[in-house]
């Protein structure tokens, strides 16, 4: 009984407090002069207004939007059956009841008191704290109330919702401002807001009072990021396309037309300055160049799907394709793609749907058709290796099959704040397999232990790269050559990566079978040269002494890595882990190959990456001569001998 009682203490004080607020919000009539009632449909409720019964004009808007057939959304109907979430998303909502909230993936549900503490920081991540203001469990406890699971969610949701007003105003304190009113956060609470609208719109509990207190904070919010933008980025992406639904989901506001207009501009202006012409979105972070095209495309389906897609040209929709087609090249068999600077690892079923809802804003694209059924329709580019060469992304593949063997490093150009430290790293997958995944990123941002976890996965010397002294490079790669052909590709580029030392790297697809890396130290800088690899997490068998590594997984597919410095070295086990997922880590094997640079003579490596499936291969490697603009090199696999090299002279 006493459990029971604890149980539904936040309920109670839902119920309790949700009266007074509810009385508090009546009071105020100040929307009114933000809508235009002259609008078709609105005129029971400037009849009412104009004799200041503001209870009625309130009641007569608010069975406007119950009655409203003109303006539709992309997810949810304002009426209608809809299924009760499942797992996850159901445990939101039932913890959302008891003020559990679930703000962030990489933690814990936490309990912000029955008198909810919106300024609550349990754990120093600054993202646990920004994230909470997006309330991630308002939309299950939305889809919750529609199929039926009964009233406590809608008056739990317009009590917190009320609650939230009341709390967090602007202005508060800088440190609330900071987390509660960042424009991110506010921007999410616009677009994700409009879902709960429709939600909860024919609920009780959604009194003509809390209209009035919702539409005023609707516009607050919207009003806030129209004044508030940030300087560039993502951000400013997410920010500029929720403006626009904000104008197209609510177009009773006097400034909903200024609102779609502001947002439309900003999202024609980036996507010229944020994409590349090769497609790549400028962060080089491939988690947020899909975020970047789901942004583009949203604003499109969101003015398509209410009769205004005009006010985009049609260059806007050719760049969007083209992001798309670049997700093609970099994803690799299994409807993954590399963890560069701060993504994560994706799931199929995740980027399966994206795709899925690309091909219906692009029909005709029979590349988008392949990869949005799983293979099955539609067909693959016809190339196969590939070259992004403005955001420096380079694809090596044999095929596009799941059994394919495909690479992927990135040589990119200065990046932005989620880009890392790590030009020339690589993932590479062969027959279902990603022997070499990027360490990922683990966490964002927060006090100086987060930071201190975060910097450990951003250095260079865990990235598949050189360093010197292991200290972290500079990003800036010229690539020198690419080339295509049946029996070689090849890459070369270089990187200005410390004062005194350019790193440049030589990349070698022979017979679609195998890799060769000969890497460069140029200059007149000393220290430790390095040569680092890491590999997925499992079985490794490495021979220090032969600076070879061989993983030994029970199927049989595997590799053997094996390095052939040109100058006196040694071959070291170093602390390795990879991050699949925020806040989550796994030890693995890293290895590097360290000599000593003492003057000015260039230091070289060649590393040989080969698929094994059984025997291991006799491999032999040599430089056989080497100068500024010049390089010829050996390399023998059990007697067959392929000769590499390149020449920049033209």
């Amino acid at each position: 009984m006493i459990r029971s009682i604890k149980t539904l203490l936040p309920l109670l004080f839902v119920l309790l407090s949700a009266g007074h607020q509810q009385l508090r919000a009546q009071s105020d009539t100040s929307v009114f002069s933000r809508l235009d009632l002259d609008r078709k449909g609105l005129e029971k409720v400037k009849a009412a207004w104009l004799k200041k019964d503001y209870q009625q004009a309130a009641a007569q808007l608010l069975t406007y939007y119950r009655q409203r057939k003109d303006v539709h959304h992309p997810e949810v109907t304002a009426s209608g059956p809809v299924d009760m979430p499942k797992g996850e998303e159901l445990k939101k909502a039932e913890d959302g009841l008891r003020h559990v909230f679930f703000a962030h993936k990489g933690y814990k549900p936490y309990f912000y008191g029955d008198d909810i503490n919106w300024q609550l920081w349990p754990v120093k991540d600054n993202e646990l704290r920004w994230q909470l203001h997006r309330m991630y469990w308002w939309e299950p406890m939305g889809q919750a109330y529609r199929a039926g699971g009964g009233e406590q969610y809608a008056k739990a949701w317009t009590s917190q919702y009320l609650d939230w007003i009341a709390k967090n105003p602007k202005g508060l304190s800088e440190d609330n401002d900071r987390f509660a009113w960042r424009p991110l956060e506010v921007s999410h609470r616009v677009e994700s807001q409009t879902a709960q609208f429709q939600y909860f719109l024919h609920s009780p509990s959604f009194t003509p009072a809390f209209l009035l207190a919702f539409l005023q904070n609707y516009y607050n919010h919207a009003d806030y990021i129209l004044h508030h933008y940030s300087d560039k980025g993502n951000h400013l992406l997410f920010e500029a396309q929720r403006i626009v639904t904000a104008g197209t989901f609510f177009p009773e506001f006097r400034d909903a037309a200024s609102w779609r207009s502001s947002g439309i501009n900003i999202l024609n202006k980036e996507i010229g300055v944020q994409v590349y012409p090769d497609g790549l979105q400028f962060e080089l972070s491939f988690n947020y160049h899909i975020a970047a095209i789901q942004i583009f495309c949203r604003a499109l389906e969101v003015l398509q799907i209410n009769g205004i897609e005009d006010q985009f040209p049609a260059s806007y929709k050719t760049t969007v394709e083209n992001m798309i087609m670049a997700v093609a090249e970099f994803t690799f068999p299994d409807y993954t793609y590399p963890m560069f600077s701060d993504a994560k690892l994706e799931k199929k079923s995740g980027l399966l749907k994206s795709f899925r809802g690309w091909a219906k804003v692009f029909p005709d694209n029979e590349v988008i058709r392949y990869f949005a059924t799983d293979f099955k329709k539609g067909t693959p580019p016809a190339h196969q290796s590939y070259a992004l060469k403005d955001g420096g992304i380079y694809i090596f593949r044999n095929g596009w099959a799941p059994e394919a063997t495909m690479m992927v490093l990135k040589a990119s150009p200065p990046a932005f704040w989620h880009s890392q430290p790590d030009n020339g790293t690589f993932e590479l997958y062969i027959n279902g397999r990603n022997f070499f995944p990027d360490a990922g990123c683990y966490v964002y941002g927060g006090d100086e232990e987060v930071m201190k976890e975060r910097n450990w996965f951003r250095q260079t010397r865990v990235h598949n790269t050189l360093t010197l002294n292991n200290a972290d490079m500079e990003v800036n790669a010229k690539r020198l050559q690419w080339s295509t052909s049946p029996k070689l590709d090849q890459l070369v580029y270089e990187n200005p990566s410390y004062k005194g030392l350019t790193h440049r790297r030589s990349v070698y697809f022979a017979d679609q079978r195998f890799f060769v890396i000969i890497d460069e130290a140029i200059g007149d800088a000393t220290g430790d040269v390095a040569i680092h690899y890491g590999f997925k997490e499992g079985p490794v068998n490495a021979d220090l002494k032969a600076f070879k590594a061989i993983t030994g997984f029970d199927d049989h597919n595997d590799v053997v890595l094996q390095c052939f410095p040109a100058q006196p070295a040694k071959m070291i086990k170093e602390e390795g882990f990879v991050s699949y997922q925020y806040r989550q880590k796994e030890p693995r094997d890293a290895y590097a190959f360290q000599s000593v640079k003492q003057d000015s003579k260039t230091q070289r490596f060649i590393t040989v990456i080969y698929p094994v499936s059984g025997k291991t291969p006799d491999i032999q490697a040599n430089i056989k001569a080497a100068d500024e603009n010049h390089l010829s090199a050996t390399v023998t696999i059990d007697q067959h001998i392929y000769e590499l090299g390149y020449n920049l002279k033209p």
